[in-house]
């Protein structure tokens, strides 16, 4: 009976998180700001990376429920949730920011099976390559999003400040799972991660 109770929450979970819409505890980095004014190129532009950011967060809920659900440590778990909690924070930020004349990928169902089926698979190696595989991926993300504070215009401060504070959130997962007793990966590993990334970057900004 606990199985099949745990196989609903989690299928929820999963609906909700492609689906509906992501709520925030915290207020929205830049909420205050004005909106900048953007040419039509650079507006599609900012849909574009925004709509890259806010697919990375729908694979960060899918990856820490695959890797929160294969974990053997109740600590390594409760870290995960937790992070996972500031990742729907995240996915609620980008969301909103899409909402000024943007939309969602298309693909997300897609995206979040498959960084499902990644974080399942991370967590059925153990915690310390669970781990691992977190803070790998957390680093990675945090150059991504340096990559966008870098490519945004300047006026669009309100995007500017949702990727900042994307950016310290990711530093600082990175660093818990390292804490936690995180594996380094291989190279290759690492590698397949970059080359990964870069086909759902490059897709998502178009689709």
């Amino acid at each position: 009976m606990m199985f099949l109770e745990n196989v609903i929450v989690e299928f929820d979970r999963a609906l909700r998180t492609v689906f509906s819409t992501a709520r925030s505890q915290r207020q929205v980095p830049g909420a205050g700001l004005p909106d900048a004014s953007l040419s039509e190129e650079e507006r599609a532009h900012v849909c574009g990376l925004m709509r890259v950011n806010h697919v990375g967060e729908i694979c960060a809920q899918a990856l820490y429920q695959g890797q929160a659900l294969t974990s053997r440590d109740p600590s390594v778990r409760e870290s995960l949730r937790g992070a996972a909690e500031e990742e729907t924070e995240h996915l609620a930020w980008t969301e909103q920011r899409l909402s000024d004349g943007g939309r969602k990928s298309l693909l997300n169902p897609l995206w979040y099976a498959g960084a499902l089926s990644l974080g399942l698979l991370a967590g059925r190696l153990g915690d310390k390559w669970n781990l691992g595989f977190l803070a790998e991926t957390e680093r990675q993300v945090e150059v991504h999003l340096d990559s966008h504070l870098s490519s945004l215009p300047e006026q669009d401060r309100r995007s500017r400040e949702i990727v900042d504070q994307m950016r310290i959130d990711e530093i600082r997962h990175a660093e818990t799972a390292v804490r936690l007793g995180a594996a380094e990966l291989p190279a290759p590993f690492k590698l397949a991660m970059k080359l990964a990334a870069k086909v759902m970057t490059e897709t998502a900004y178009r689709v």
